[in-house]
């Protein structure tokens, strides 16, 4: 089993450095940016220091690297936020050096496309936090939520084992940031589905995961990808994005991981709820729930053809939809089946 540092905790009144790695939206929507970076210091207590690209639409790779390398070595930041993510991330992660970043550990946040860096720390035996925008989480319009506010607690100032909260509601149906006024508006939320269990084994593990999209072009770059003797016992953990890929895409990437023996060596699989709306796939409530449906069982029915026992729970609040639990990558899952209860540790 791959053997991770122990990250420090933040205290109130600590400076965190917050790097937009992937795309520059800060710079479209300062306007959703701001709003982000005031709840940190409201919410949070925390002092956000912004980096050169972070506003900059389109900033060149060794720039956006450059951000990410200084973040990290300063030490008067005690964690580093992105902004958001993108679509480019893994084109950037030859221009890093991993003797800064293992020199100075200190907590990550984000996820999307910052699946890319989350992997690169992971490999270095760094834990770091999938969750956590600060476009995204932070800026939520008219105020963030109190299940996001919570996980993103453990993840800052708690230490221990937590368990995982199920939402009675949950967003997926996005508001423009190109009308401001739209910071004043509430999300339409609906019923939360609850989880969806399938598989009779207890099992916990170290946590590795992150965007299917991103995963996508991670493995056929084939690069910056764990070992296979470092997955042994671990709790693998997917969602997908707002492009919302279809079936075959998640059953490919399953296969593919089938076929290099992974399956096998996960103990679990955890899926996030998938978003089934977006601004230029505006789906009825009906073709929604099917989506979300074919996924489900598209995930289920690869994961048994390679292996016929470990627990797969699916629709957790994490990953591109609202609220989002902060799931510790690098850090123990633990499943209790019968009880149909999970736990974190942060």
């Amino acid at each position: 089993m791959k053997q991770f540092v122990k990250l420090p905790k933040l205290t109130p009144g600590d400076q965190v450095a917050v790097i937009s790695p992937s795309a520059g939206l800060p710079g479209l929507f300062p306007w959703v940016q701001n709003l982000g970076l005031n709840r940190m210091r409201t919410i949070f207590k925390l002092n956000p220091v912004e980096y050169p690209t972070t506003r900059q639409m389109n900033a060149p790779l060794e720039a956006r690297a450059k951000d990410i390398m200084a973040a990290f070595s300063d030490p008067a930041n005690k964690a580093v936020f992105t902004s958001i993510g993108g679509e480019d991330q893994i084109q950037l992660l030859k221009y890093l050096d991993p003797d800064v970043l293992t020199k100075n550990t200190k907590p990550f946040f984000g996820f999307s496309d910052n699946t890319h860096l989350h992997n690169y720390l992971w490999n270095l035996g760094i834990p770091s936090y999938y969750g956590g925008a600060i476009m995204n989480q932070f800026a939520l319009e008219t105020k963030m939520i109190d299940m996001t506010i919570s996980s993103l607690n453990h993840a800052l100032f708690e230490s221990g084992e937590f368990e995982v909260e199920v939402s009675e509601t949950y967003n997926d149906i996005g508001l423009s940031w190109e009308d401001k006024d739209n910071l004043t508006k509430t999300r339409q939320f609906e019923p939360n589905d609850g989880l969806f269990w399938d598989g009779e084994r207890n099992a916990e593990g170290i946590l590795w995961g992150g965007c299917i999209d991103s995963f996508i072009a991670q493995t056929a770059a084939g690069i910056f990808l764990p070992s296979d003797s470092d997955l042994d016992e671990t709790v693998l953990f997917l969602e997908s994005s707002e492009d919302m890929p279809d079936p075959w895409v998640v059953e490919y990437l399953l296969i593919g991981f089938g076929e290099r023996g992974w399956l096998d060596k996960f103990q679990a699989v955890l899926v996030g709820r998938p978003k089934a709306w977006e601004f230029d796939k505006p789906l009825s409530a009906k073709k929604k729930a099917e989506y979300k449906r074919i996924q489900r069982g598209t995930i289920v029915n690869t994961v048994r053809h390679y292996n016929k026992t470990i627990p797969i729970i699916q629709n957790l609040d994490f990953g591109h939809t609202n609220p989002q639990l902060i799931v510790p990558s690098g850090n123990k899952a633990r499943i209790d089946t019968a009880k149909q209860k999970l736990y974190f540790r942060y």
